[in-house]
């Protein structure tokens, strides 16, 4: 599109651009983008939108342009000479122009000046002075040019979070920018934080209101704080996390960070302006003292600092000053946790600022606990550096009293009565925003109450006793109808006592003493006692009520606290515990606790069918409980379990509520662990007996239909579901041959045929479909060598033939079935569960595959056929997109390339190429397990290349499978050249966590082609700057030193070592 034709579509061009960015119609969007988007997709559409850009007065047409060329400069090929032009133009552009466009223009400019910077910084010597042409700016601006001065700013702003962003792809790319990030840092990131520093002393006195000067307040208070937030060491933080961490700042900062005036232009800013300047302003404040400590080369400087930052947090404290707005309270707190984060206790009780530092903010930490509802979120902070503080007392060797023996005790009998008083608000004015609701806050709240309460805890556990009799007393009278708001504010503050006494005894230290179990059997027999309340006046009638289903999860988490410190493996009789157990509620013996905990579960099962937040909590401690050999044989000797092994299908709600399916194969799990326990066959067929008796229906059923439609018709679906969520649950509890022969031998082979008859029905129903194919992917895995059968038994053959049927069954339909709608429910999920069902057959190591050949049963082909068939069925964006079907299909792939590449060698060439390309994807993986499997496969692959094509060349009649390779080979000759390339560049330019399962197909591959090796490396050498292609060459030479053509472990390893050597040479040199 040349000048000419570009004036006379200018208007067409512009209407469009207001179409795409204002249009309320989807439709005229959709086609506005349609007809520009070509704009951004080749570089021969440059002078178009510079064009655009110098004649056009559109804002939009503007803004299409420069995000065009945003696109262009990210993901096309662009010349030295023509980024250097580009960022040229834009400079002078932004510079002539700043006051005639619109700000979001402005921004996207801005941006695209950056990235052209950031892509070109080493290779002309001129990207490298935008700083200096910033700050050119500047001083236009201080002459009296505001819209100049905030433009260098924005400009510095922008480059600095640009260099810390890290690209979306991987592999060379991340390692030039972090290469680029890391020269930036040393070379302009100090220069640009002294800058943001002296304009923020020169606007500092400032007062005028205007909306200029407030922009400029702000836009240098952001450039301090992306300065401050730059990662400088290339951690790769995650941004989503409110901690900033310890920040490693270079030592070039040093002196920034030792200068009074730097603390103290932060703080001026804080406590003179208005959110987003002062909570910004804090920011950076949080962020200075998060710094590391070794930047201090003198101890006194540390501790000038620490007294500078306790002079500012104190001066806060004590007019409280901006704590009004929560944007600043919520980053000052967290100034006040890193303090103690980067401080120990003795730098701050030997500063002279302490004393009146810890009462005012012990009086802080007062206040904003009473403030629950707008202070929630900052409490955590307060908390944590309270906890600290307390913890670091044991190690205080200054003579110097903390001043905490009164403090703490008043705070957590603070927190205590705050969150009782929050129960009556919720209830009382209807508060939807209550604190027991946020599970993460109240787990972070609950993490630092053990240290609090046990600092002084005779003095704590009164306070709570004191609190926690008279309630349960209030609580023990006979509950009225009317009654109702009482109960429920009552059961909310009990449900807050019970979590702060779980937490307590959490929290029991291991040098704890007798006076400290004795208190925490004290605590411990009031939740017992209300244990007893409960089962006594309110065992049913508020089972649907949300304050009592809290108050049983919190009772929940009491028993697993209170399990893991008093009762179990390490058995603690010993214990005081038990004996003010035994004096308060009766409760002398593990034996009688287990009893009590049981029995809430049997309870809970009962009560709560339909919650399935109970009945989750309820089966977790069950399965905790049961989980170890000590607990479980104490359980098996309780009348409880008893009765729960012998009824286990009727007597509980929760099995019929359909919101509960999935904790069913948990229920069962647990119940078949306590089962196994004990070598009685008897016992486990009267344990199976209901769930026979539904096979036999089903099989009945199926033998009475005609077809799939009757067998449906006559079968609710929720049967089918239900039994074989209870099928998995048994199975997951089978851990030896002995407990899996017993299932085995119960539905092997009377029952078999239900499997594959349910499929068929069902074939449409994933929620059928689902249960009965994780049922078979369990059944067929061989954890701990379970599935281990006699020398001269079928059973492995008969298994696989199963497999076979259910795999044949599955995918014949789901194969058929028409894409739309919701594909990872209607069809991933099935296919990634078949080839996960595959993959553990093969790998299960009970079946001798070469019998179906031998005899021509074609059971072992057609799985095959029908896995491959559904794998090909997904497109490979989505296999890489579901971590789930990633992870089933390479790890099949993996299996079949190491024990049946006959198989992937004989595929038809649209097969095999696609198993190839994604492995090569699979390479470039997050998932490392993911990563390292497609290495390993390409490993097999190439090594029986090796062995069968290169290295028997002089060999007649090679296998049939090595004449398909040779010949996908031949017709695919860039096949494993691509794949070493990849390897190549992953190995040097990626971080590699799987840098030994890399190795070895490399070499495999080198070996297969030492040719192309040697081209691929002299294209790599001749694309580094001229100055280091001898260094790289040198460094590349090592790799094959000492190497020999062949594949033996001991070959293996060598290159291992070099290729080790040359990676650590290659990223030291930080050559690219």
């Amino acid at each position: 599109m040349d000048n000419g034709t570009m004036q006379m579509q200018l208007p067409q061009l512009e209407q469009l651009c207001d179409c795409l960015y204002t249009s309320q119609v989807p439709e005229v969007r959709k086609q506005a983008e349609d007809y520009l988007q070509v704009l951004g997709q080749s570089t021969e559409h440059i002078p178009t939108c510079k064009t655009l850009l110098d004649t056009s007065q559109n804002p939009y047409a503007q803004l299409l342009a420069s995000s065009s060329l945003l696109r262009m400069v990210t993901e096309q090929s662009v010349s030295s000479m023509m980024k250097l032009e580009m960022r040229n133009y834009f400079l002078q552009y932004l510079d002539t122009r700043c006051g005639n466009l619109e700000p979001y223009v402005v921004t996207s400019l801005i941006q695209l000046l950056c990235r052209t910077t950031k892509l070109g910084w080493f290779e002309n010597e001129q990207q490298r002075t935008i700083v200096d042409s910033a700050k050119q700016l500047l001083e236009r601006g201080g002459q009296g040019s505001p819209q100049h001065y905030l433009l260098g700013l924005k400009i510095l702003s922008a480059l600095v979070s640009d260099m810390n962003q890290q690209p979306k792809r991987t592999g060379k790319v991340l390692q030039v920018h972090r290469k680029t990030a890391v020269a930036f840092r040393d070379r302009e990131l100090y220069k640009i934080f002294q800058i943001a520093i002296t304009c923020l002393r020169q606007l500092k006195d400032t007062l005028t209101e205007q909306e200029t000067e407030k922009k400029l307040k702000e836009q240098s208070l952001q450039l301090a704080l992306v300065c401050l937030s730059f990662d400088f060491v290339g951690t790769c933080v995650d941004e989503c996390s409110d901690e900033p961490g310890t920040i490693q700042i270079p030592q070039a900062w040093r002196p920034a960070v030792e200068d009074p005036t730097t603390i103290e232009i932060f703080h001026k800013y804080y406590i003179s302006t208005t959110p987003p300047l002062s909570n910004m302003a804090m920011e950076c404040l949080v962020r200075l003292a998060s710094v590391r400590r070794s930047i201090f080369q003198v101890e006194a400087e540390r501790l000038k600092f620490l007294d500078r930052m306790l002079a500012s947090t104190t001066d806060v404290l004590r007019t409280q000053s901006g704590l009004n707005e929560i944007q600043n309270y919520n980053e000052f707190c967290k100034l006040l946790g890193r303090l103690k984060a980067n401080f120990n206790l003795p730098d701050l009780v030997c500063s002279d600022k302490y004393p009146d530092w810890i009462d005012l903010l012990a009086h802080f930490t007062r206040e904003s606990l009473t403030q629950w509802r707008w202070a929630g979120g900052s409490v955590y902070y307060l908390l944590y550096l309270w906890s600290r503080l307390v913890t670091s007392v044991p190690y205080l060797k200054v003579e110097t009293p903390p001043l905490l023996d009164t403090k703490v005790p008043d705070i957590v009998s603070t927190y205590i009565h705050t969150r009782l008083q929050s129960v009556e608000d919720v209830v009382q004015n209807g508060i939807t925003e209550d604190p027991l609701d946020d599970e993460g806050q109240l787990q972070e709240q609950l993490d630092s109450i053990p240290q609090l309460c046990r600092f002084k805890f005779e003095d704590t556990a009164r306070i709570l006793l004191n609190m926690l009799d008279p309630l349960l007393q209030a609580f023990q009278q006979p509950p009225q109808p009317q009654e109702k708001q009482r109960i429920a504010i009552m059961e909310g503050q009990l449900t807050w006592m019970v979590y702060i006494i779980s937490s307590i005894i959490r929290g029991r230290p291991t040098a704890s003493n007798e006076v400290q179990d004795l208190l925490d059997g004290e605590l411990s027999s009031r939740v017992f006692r209300l244990l007893n309340i409960l089962e006594e006046c309110y065992r049913t009638g508020r089972s649907e009520e949300i304050s009592r289903q809290r108050l049983d999860i919190s009772l929940l988490n009491f028993f697993q606290n209170f399990r893991k410190i008093y009762v179990g493996e390490q058995v603690m009789m010993s214990s005081k515990v038990f004996m003010r157990l035994g004096d308060n509620v009766g409760l002398k013996t593990h034996n009688a606790v287990l009893e009590i905990m049981v029995k809430k579960v049997a309870l809970n099962l009962q009560m709560y069918g339909s919650c399935e937040d109970v009945i989750n909590a309820t089966l977790n401690l069950f399965q905790e409980l049961a989980g170890g050999f000590m607990s479980g044989k104490l359980l098996l000797g309780l009348e409880t379990i008893t009765q729960l092994l012998t009824n286990h299908n009727n007597d509980f709600s929760f099995l019929r509520e359909p919101v509960n399916f999935r904790n069913r194969t948990k229920f069962y799990c647990t119940l078949g662990k306590l089962l196994f326990l004990e070598d009685t066959p008897a016992k486990f067929k009267t344990f199976v007996a209901p769930l026979q008796q539904v096979l036999q229906g089903i099989h009945a059923a199926s033998n009475n239909s005609t077809d799939a439609g009757a067998l449906r018709s006559n079968v609710p679906q929720d049967t089918v579901i239900c039994l074989f969520r209870d099928l998995r649950g048994i199975v997951q509890a089978t851990n030896s041959r002995r407990t899996y022969g017993l299932v085995f031998d119960w539905l092997h082979p009377a029952h078999f045929p239900v499997i594959t008859r349910c499929l068929e029905a069902w074939s449409d129903q994933p929620a059928v479909t689902t249960p009965v194919l994780k049922f078979m992917m369990e059944f067929v895995l061989n954890k701990t060598q379970r599935v281990t059968f006699e020398h001269s038994s079928p059973n492995g053959i008969l298994l696989f033939r199963q497999v076979s049927e259910v795999l044949m069954a599955f995918g014949q339909r789901v194969l058929v079935q028409s894409a739309g709608g919701n594909d990872y429910q209607n069809r991933y999920k099935g296919i990634w569960i078949c080839l996960n069902i595959l993959m553990r057959a093969l790998a299960g190591n009970y079946v001798l595959f070469g019998v179906f050949e031998l005899y021509g049963d074609p059971a072992l082909n057609n799985a095959l056929d029908i896995s491959l068939k559904m794998a090909l069925s997904v497109p490979l964006p989505d296999i890489i997109a579901y971590r789930k079907i990633s992870k089933a299909y390479f790890s099949l792939l993996d299996v079949l390339c190491h024990h049946h590449i006959p198989v992937v060698a004989k595929c038809d060439r649209p097969t095999f190429s696609f198993i190839m390309t994604s492995l090569e994807t699979g390479l470039k993986a997050l998932e490392v397990s993911v990563s390292a499997q497609c290495a390993t496969a390409i490993d097999n692959l190439a090594a029986y290349y090796f062995r069968h094509v290169v290295s028997a060349a002089d060999v007649g009649n090679p296998p049939g499978a090595a004449q398909a390779l040779a010949d996908h080979v031949r017709s695919w000759p860039e096949m494993f050249p691509s794949m070493l390339q990849t390897l190549f560049e992953t190995v040097l330019f990626e971080e590699c966590p799987s840098m030994w399962s890399f190795s070895r197909p490399m070499l495999s591959l080198i070996l297969i082609s030492d040719e192309h090796f040697k081209n691929m490396k002299g294209e790599f050498i001749r694309s580094q700057p001229a100055d280091r292609q001898q260094a790289v060459a040198n460094c590349l030479d090592k790799l094959m030193n000492g190497v020999l053509y062949n594949l033996e472990a001991k070959n293996r390893d060598k290159f291992t070592q070099n290729l080790t050597v040359v990676r650590h040479e290659f990223k030291g040199r930080n050559m690219v």
